[in-house]
């Protein structure tokens, strides 16, 4: 199951984007905002990465204006690794190599052609392991540390 949330800024982009999901048949779940009014993005951050951190939701999607606060805040929810892309290139090796869990884009940024290319390159493609599992655990590591 794939959590999406976004902002007022992100809310058209995140429209069409659970269109095309829904088009494929992929189950998802919208954590809002509900509608397109003026509205907080931390708020829908956090309840799409808790659907990840808790199991409920296998990656997530989460749209802002730019995809910059919103990934921010994303990545403040200790087991998320959330990466703003805005080409299919960066979707598919931040999966490859950093096993992201959260993607993160700018409704304001990415025309919807392009962003529903970005979630398919997202959504399939998979963690490569390896040596990069070491860089993962090296990350994990730094969030324990700074914890503390």
């Amino acid at each position: 199951m794939i959590a999406i949330g976004s902002d007022h800024g992100g809310f058209e982009l995140k429209q069409l984007i659970m269109k095309h999901l829904e088009a494929q048949g992929a189950a998802f779940r919208d954590y809002g905002t509900y509608t397109a009014e003026s509205c907080d993005y931390p708020v829908y951050a956090e309840a799409v990465c808790r659907a990840v951190t808790g199991g409920e939701a296998d990656k997530g999607i989460l749209i802002c204006g730019t995809g910059i606060g919103i990934s921010m805040a994303a990545n403040k929810i200790k087991g998320i690794r959330a990466a703003l892309c805005g080409d299919c290139y960066s979707a598919e090796y931040t999966r490859l190599h950093n096993d992201a869990n959260v993607l993160c884009m700018g409704g304001r940024v990415v025309g919807s052609g392009l962003a529903e290319k970005i979630v398919d390159t997202f959504l399939s493609t998979g963690f490569m392991g390896g040596h990069h599992a070491k860089r993962i655990a090296m990350i994990a590591d730094i969030e324990d540390r700074e914890r503390q």
